[in-house]
């Protein structure tokens, strides 16, 4: 089975995309497990949530990834929980970074910051740190030595990238 990761920067597109790439394989889709937990909390998170929403995540993949035949698509992954949690605490807890090793992903979608920015209260709150966010994505994904293909401008431009992207890699038997 084929993992795909849509990640980045936030407000960036990546559910839609997402979305749309589980519809157009006929495929499962896996929901980011932060925006739940944020909206249940009530607040941003804290340091302190970093694990909980961890565990959240790998859970939310796991029962899909059973479903799934042939290609799973995620709304982010524990990268994106590393990124963030290194950014805004300075640290992320180990296991994680153990985890995310073992669990990534056949291929990162890493979509652009050249769509607008739209305030979600407690979920976003970078909007005039885009740029460093979305290097931090990238830095991130090239230490790792992750694979990734970078997706820019409008919807459609973005869904046919990342369907070749993807097409490449089943033909190719990857996953």
């Amino acid at each position: 089975m084929l993992r795909v990761v849509v990640t980045g920067s936030e407000c960036t597109g990546k559910t839609t995309l997402a979305e749309a790439l589980a519809e157009h394989y006929g495929s499962v889709f896996v929901p980011e497990y932060v925006r739940q937990y944020v909206s249940e909390k009530g607040a941003a998170p804290e340091y302190r949530d970093v694990e909980a929403i961890a565990r959240g995540q790998i859970e939310l993949e796991n029962r899909p990834a059973a479903e799934a035949s042939r290609l799973l698509v995620q709304d982010t992954d524990l990268l994106s929980t590393v990124v963030y949690s290194r950014h805004y605490y300075g640290s992320c807890p180990q296991w994680i970074e153990y985890v995310l090793r073992a669990r990534a992903a056949d291929l990162y979608l890493l979509a652009d910051i050249d769509v607008p920015w739209v305030p979600d209260g407690d979920q976003r709150d970078r909007g005039d740190r885009r740029e460093e966010m979305q290097q931090l994505f990238r830095q991130a994904l090239i230490d790792r030595r992750l694979e990734f293909t970078e997706i820019r401008g409008p919807r459609g431009d973005r869904l046919e990238t990342a369907i070749s992207a993807i097409d490449e890699l089943l033909v190719a038997g990857v996953g």
